[in-house]
């Protein structure tokens, strides 16, 4: 059975899980076992950069194989890697910035997304456009916890996922914020397991994370 995600375009992408797992896939053959070691571990929605030639494959893959994910696609830029990830399979779209062209193809895609802020400017033009829930990020370098903490008075109706430079010691922190749904890290994706394919510590690192409270 497909994971539970709403239909609609403007549906939350920060409740299925206090961690969204990001990931970036060099080759296409470590997609499938990738995501159900995670969705073992108990992280199902997992956001797949575009920051490789393998990336929307691997999304397609995802999407086929593993129907328990919920696949989005990361570093989303362009118009074009909107309506490329859509096409491939992805259910979310995550963005580290925005521009007008970008939200607007974001919105008509018809999947939920989450377009990266940094500042307070940032937020309030997004709230001006009815979006509510967005990606802060760089998290520990825009300012971390306490930046988040100090706009959670004048703007409680933003909500973030906090992605850059958060670690496992760190995501309980975030997490405990008001206006904070799930944070996004790779720290459950150590480069040397990657490269043994070492799926069972994935997927014990994925446990540990999905474990962390709300």
């Amino acid at each position: 059975m497909t994971s539970p995600l709403p239909p609609s375009p403007h549906a939350s992408v920060l409740d299925l899980a206090p961690v969204v797992p990001v990931v970036v896939v060099a080759d296409v053959a470590d997609a499938v076992p990738l995501a159900r070691a995670l969705v073992a571990g108990g992280l199902p929605a997992i956001e797949v950069t575009l920051r490789t030639p393998a990336a929307l494959d691997a999304i397609r893959a995802i999407a086929a194989e593993v129907p328990d994910a919920v696949v989005g696609a990361g570093t989303v830029l362009t118009p074009e890697h909107v309506a490329e990830s859509v096409a491939a399979g992805a259910r979310f779209l995550v963005s580290p910035g925005w521009t007008d062209a970008l939200l607007d193809a974001m919105k008509s895609s018809g999947v939920p997304f989450l377009p990266g802020v940094s500042t307070t400017s940032e937020v309030v033009a997004l709230l001006e456009r009815g979006v509510r829930e967005m990606k802060f990020f760089p998290a520990q370098a825009a300012g971390g916890t306490p930046y988040l903490r100090s706009l959670a008075g004048p703007l409680p109706q933003a909500r973030f996922c906090p992605t850059g430079g958060i670690g496992l010691d760190t995501a309980p922190d975030y997490l405990a914020l008001p206006n904070v749904g799930c944070v996004g890290g790779s720290w459950m994706l150590p480069a040397d397991a990657i490269a043994a394919r070492d799926w069972q510590r994935v997927e014990e690192l994925a446990r540990e994370a999905s474990a962390l409270r709300r």
